[in-house]
């Protein structure tokens, strides 16, 4: 069911206060866990030696997206459990938990000896460490999506709920920028033996700072009102209902948070985390400035993600999803093909892509909260968002390099198509969800287009 938001009466100073904190240890966490993410796929080129047998580079290479891979193979684990946890324990509990677990695994990281010292235990490090952060990226990302929805103004929640992007590519830059400075400063050798490991002991160490500005965030009021109101009175059955029956009879939003994600995961990942690392690593490119371009465009995909998101607002979360959506299909193919080595090329064409993809990753946290009551509205984004990420984002950096060599340089191009494909049919078949109110009520959730 679709309401007419009325503006909500100005905000007390108390209210505003706890708002910019609730932003603050949203934002500054989230930017800290997609660094964590992202150092892994920007260092893998430099790192792969010391945690496989450096006598074949490439092998070691593919061994380190092979791990890559793994940690995503975690995230429905993730998505269930710290789902469940949101849902029942609470949004900032989680959000502090998954946190530390990424942070911790960082610091693991930096720390492991090389494959040269303790063999194949260096290996197995690594393979535990990405697992522990792919059980908590499975639901970072939805529980900081439902905390900055209930806590919006409705007629402003497409704005607020770009901050889970903005934050992040903020982060995910950030680990560019360290990477392109390390190797300005140190050189190429020296990451590829000791300087990789500065990023990871940052973000294992700046853990602390995060939890606690997440430590000073405050409940959503929904998630406290569900505490205090039985089940069936939200709309639902008994209280003794258990997790995957709730999932069951939202099947049709979470089928569409699967379908919006496919395309989007895989066009992201391709886009704003693969092509630097491709680029180094299989087509020779200068690390520097590679580096240093990518960081560039990430600039500008951070700079609009919140006008798509306030657009959202205005005109609706479809036709923005579309934009972005249909905008990337038609020109991936074309803007590929400047993945040549030039970093140039490489910058305009992220440049491009970056500000398409924008809209639909503004406004993706805002459309999946509002699929959702909120007793299980972390949980029904997480588990098909984290098994839609694993199967499809997971593969793309070893699809990717594989297909560039196995089948021809326009393969992987193809293969997003398709599945963007996927989204925008989606996006069409979905109602419009802007204007929703965030209740515990099934009934308002299960609209048909």
């Amino acid at each position: 069911m679709t309401h007419t938001i009325s503006p909500a009466p100005p905000a007390s100073a108390a209210q505003r206060s706890a708002a910019r904190r609730n932003l603050a240890g949203t934002g500054v966490g989230n930017a800290l866990e997609w660094f964590d993410w992202s150092i892994y796929s920007t260092f893998a080129p430099f790192f792969a030696a010391s945690f496989f047998d450096a006598t074949d580079p490439v092998s070691a290479f593919l061994s380190t997206l092979v791990v890559f891979a793994v940690g995503f193979v975690a995230r429905p684990i993730g998505g269930a459990l710290f789902g469940r946890l949101s849902d029942r324990v609470g949004r900032k509990r989680t959000l502090s938990l998954t946190m530390v677990t990424i942070a911790a695994a960082s610091l693991v990281i930096g720390i492991t000896p090389s494959y040269e010292t303790i063999g194949v235990a260096a290996s197995i490090i690594l393979v535990v460490a990405r697992l522990a952060q792919g059980l908590a990226y499975g639901g970072e990302q939805p529980a900081a999506g439902a905390f900055l929805s209930e806590q919006a103004p409705p007629e402003r929640r497409g704005l607020w709920s770009s901050l889970v992007y903005f934050s992040g590519t903020i982060g995910a830059a950030s680990g560019m920028a360290l990477g392109a400075i390390l190797a300005a400063v140190f050189g190429t050798e020296a990451l590829g033996t000791w300087a990789w490991r500065i990023p990871f002991i940052v973000a294992g160490c700046s853990g602390l700072f995060a939890l606690y500005m997440r430590s000073r965030m405050t409940e959503t009021e929904q998630f406290t009102a569900t505490l205090e109101v039985p089940v069936a009175a939200a709309g639902g059955s008994s209280a003794g209902r258990g997790l995957w029956r709730d999932f069951w009879r939202m099947r049709r939003s979470a089928l569409t948070v699967m379908g919006m994600g496919v395309g989007l995961t895989v066009a992201y990942y391709f886009w704003v985390v693969a092509a630097a690392a491709f680029s180094i690593a299989v087509l020779g490119a200068d690390a520097t400035q590679v580096l240093f371009a990518s960081l560039l465009a990430n600039l500008v995909f951070i700079a609009v993600l919140p006008l798509w998101g306030r657009l959202s607002d205005r005109i609706g979360r479809r036709p923005v999803q579309l934009i972005g959506i249909l905008g990337t299909l038609v020109s991936i193919l074309p803007l590929s093909q400047l993945i040549d080595g030039d970093p140039v090329h490489l910058f305009a064409a992220m440049t491009v892509a970056g500000v398409l993809l924008a809209a639909p990753c503004a406004v993706s946290p805002a459309v999946m909260a509002e699929l959702f009551p909120t007793r299980v509205r972390t949980a029904g984004v997480a588990i098909p968002l984290a098994v839609t990420t694993a199967v499809f984002g997971g593969t793309s950096l070893y699809l990717q390099t594989w297909m560039a060599t196995a089948i021809g340089p326009n393969a992987f191009a193809i293969y997003v198509m398709v599945l963007l494909t996927i989204s925008a049919v989606t996006v069409l078949l979905m109602p419009e969800t802007k204007g929703r109110i965030l209740t515990d009520n099934e009934r308002d959730f299960q609209a048909r287009p």
